[in-house]
């Protein structure tokens, strides 16, 4: 057998390459903020902590993955985080006697369930007739969504909180099989069948051309409009159900449901490496990042940090992300 010195010095440097991809860089991270969180709190690494922990970031995770497949595709959808809050909303408040409030139009939890994903189907849908077809700037059409939701949400509720939520609305939030919280496992599901689909199915590898370059991608045949349109239904779909989530864990649905959590959902796709000029990225490394973020607003609680300095630790890690994606060239055209 013969040496090949070319590829013997070529080998060294891709695997530095490797390493130093935004998806890899997060796992030494992960490590150090494990090992701080564990010497400041001897409870960081309780069962207990890493439940809550994994339960947090199931919802988020699945939140971060609708929003990623969106920022692959080259686009925006900031009215996520209102379809998160106004979709279970609307289900149990139209369909639902919830707490002494709602319509109760079916007394149906089942039609509920089904009303829920209609909702979040269907605010998709409507953003991407706003982007793709009547061609409206995606970051403010999408701002202008997410204001006219969070009105309807509390428009709807005036406010108040719907509660006395049904079992099967609870349950995905609430369970636990297999010692793990269900919600953590549905995520892992949906992060499996995600990440085989964008990297072996035709229509995943579509989906990075057109984020890429969706000129070259038309030219080439892809039908970049449906492609488009199917993101934003299948982000608003995920959207309703990490609110589903959420709302069962907390067995109720406030008139805030995840107001601001498009930021860290944000903040989460930046730090696994998903480029916001599309193209770019992974669900898995969307994941890291937010298992990441999770991991060190824990530690922060834990060490009893005020929450407006935890507010403002996601806004230094945004910008650290940023800087780790620009020197990394995950961000080129920035």
């Amino acid at each position: 057998m013969t040496h090949n010195p070319i590829a013997g010095a070529v080998a060294p440097k891709r695997v530095l390459s490797d390493l130093l991809q935004p998806e890899w860089a997060i796992l030494p991270v992960l490590v150090v903020v494990m090992i701080v969180g564990a010497a400041l709190n001897s409870s960081f690494l309780s069962y207990d902590n890493f439940y809550g922990v994994v339960q947090q970031a199931s919802e988020l995770g699945i939140l971060t993955m609708g929003l990623t497949v969106v920022l692959i595709a080259g686009k925006f959808d900031l009215s996520l985080e209102s379809t998160f809050g106004l979709a279970p909303m609307v289900g149990v408040y139209c369909l639902l006697d919830a707490g002494g409030s709602g319509l109760n139009l079916a007394g149906s939890p089942f039609l509920a369930l089904i009303a829920i994903f209609l909702t979040g189907a269907v605010i998709g849908a409507f953003n991407g007739i706003l982007v793709v077809y009547l061609k409206f700037n995606a970051f403010i059409a999408t701002l202008a969504t997410l204001i006219l939701l969070r009105g309807i949400s509390l428009g709807l509720t005036r406010g108040e909180t719907l509660s006395d939520l049904p079992p099967l609305l609870t349950y995905p939030g609430e369970a636990t099989a297999l010692g793990a919280p269900v919600s953590f496992l549905v995520a892992v599901g949906l992060l499996i069948i995600l990440t085989v689909f964008m990297s072996r199915h035709r229509i995943g590898r579509m989906l990075y051309a057109v984020g890429g370059n969706p000129q070259a991608a038309r030219v080439a045949g892809i039908p970049v409009e449906r492609i488009l349109m199917g993101v934003f239904v299948v982000a608003g779909v995920l959207a309703a159900l990490a609110g589903l989530l959420q709302a069962g864990r907390i067995a109720s649905i406030p008139s805030s449901l995840g107001q601001n959590l498009i930021f860290n959902a944000f903040a989460a796709a930046v730090l696994g490496g998903v480029s916001l000029n599309g193209g770019r990225g992974t669900i898995a490394g969307a994941c890291g990042g937010v298992l990441l973020l999770v991991l060190i607003q824990d530690v922060l609680v834990l060490s009893q940090v005020p929450a407006y300095w935890i507010n403002a630790t996601t806004g230094g890690i945004i910008l650290v992300a940023l800087f780790i994606s620009k020197i990394s060239g995950a961000d080129k055209a920035n």
